[in-house]
């Protein structure tokens, strides 16, 4: 299937036109434009992180606050906890409450499924992900709306068909992803795994991993690659730039973005900064104070 045949000729006109533009700025992502980060449309974007980081959390929140046309393929989140994750971001209640309100039925039901009414997100489910799945998908929205998304989600790379641990078919992922954001003019997220066997992992496992702790070297591929952690303690998530082909970049990951993740409404803040309150100097002691409190 050639994709960029699929448009009317004014739609592909205006394709490539498209690319290259920044992406909507996401108010709680402050910190990391602050570094220099640039996420563009029409790129191949890596978020990479060690199990349990939120990765999957904070590609949700980017894409769904954003809110342009998206297609997230997923492979680990259920039709009902994605869509709960949503409503949760939404309406800032816990994603336990949005369960509960959509068991309890009635007005509680009816106010979530409001909070969802504006979203652009389209889910596809399925594991593995499988690139004829991909070509269907992708066929389906144009035949509905003479366009191509604006960003694709992969959640995650491993879950590709026979992708698990075959480093060729990895490779072949990421070729192929790469043709798709060229054809589309979309920007396509890929989730990745990195090592949690490492010495740093072990050392440091709060620290965002390198580029060389990301499985397979495949941070190197995309045009930009963020690498993730979670302090469980402080919630404070930390993202580092290890690669930017238009920017600057840190493939040490040392110096990194922070800001605050709420993984239990799915959402992330710019990280408060507490300012300590300085006590005025203490009162030298005279003997004439006596005297005044006397008098």
């Amino acid at each position: 299937m050639e994709l960029h045949d699929l448009l009317t000729p004014g739609r592909s006109l205006a394709l490539h036109s498209e690319s290259g533009r920044e992406l909507p700025r996401v108010e709680a992502f402050e910190a990391l434009y602050n570094l220099g980060c640039r996420p563009r449309h029409g790129e191949v974007v890596m978020i990479a992180g060690r199990s349990g980081t939120q990765k999957s959390g904070l590609a949700l929140f980017w894409v769904a606050t954003m809110n342009l046309p998206t297609l997230y393929f997923s492979a680990d989140m259920s039709a009902f906890t994605a869509s709960s994750r949503l409503a949760s971001m939404a309406t800032g209640d816990t994603t336990e409450m949005v369960e509960a309100g959509m068991s309890a039925g009635g007005r509680y039901r009816e106010s979530y499924l409001n909070a969802l009414s504006g979203s652009r997100l389209t889910f596809s489910f399925g594991s593995p992900i499988t690139w004829r799945a991909v070509d269907e998908e992708m066929e389906a929205w144009v035949e509905l709306w003479d366009d191509y998304p604006s960003v694709l989600v992969f959640d995650n790379l491993m879950d590709f068909e026979n992708a698990e641990s075959d480093y060729t078919e990895q490779m072949a992922v990421m070729s192929n992803a790469t043709e798709l954001a060229r054809a589309t003019g979309a920007t396509v997220i890929i989730l990745h795994h990195a090592s949690d066997k490492s010495w740093e992992a072990k050392s440091d496992p709060w620290a965002p991993p390198s580029r060389d702790q990301v499985k397979g070297g495949l941070s190197e591929k995309p045009e930009l690659s963020l690498s993730v952690a979670l302090d469980p303690n402080s919630m404070e998530f930390k993202v580092a730039v290890i690669k930017q082909r238009m920017g600057a970049c840190d493939p040490t990951a040392r110096r990194y973005a922070s800001m605050r993740c709420h993984p239990e409404t799915t959402r992330f803040s710019k990280l408060e900064r507490l300012t300590p309150i300085t006590p005025p100097p203490a009162k030298q002691w005279s003997p004439l104070d006596a005297l005044s409190r006397a008098a």
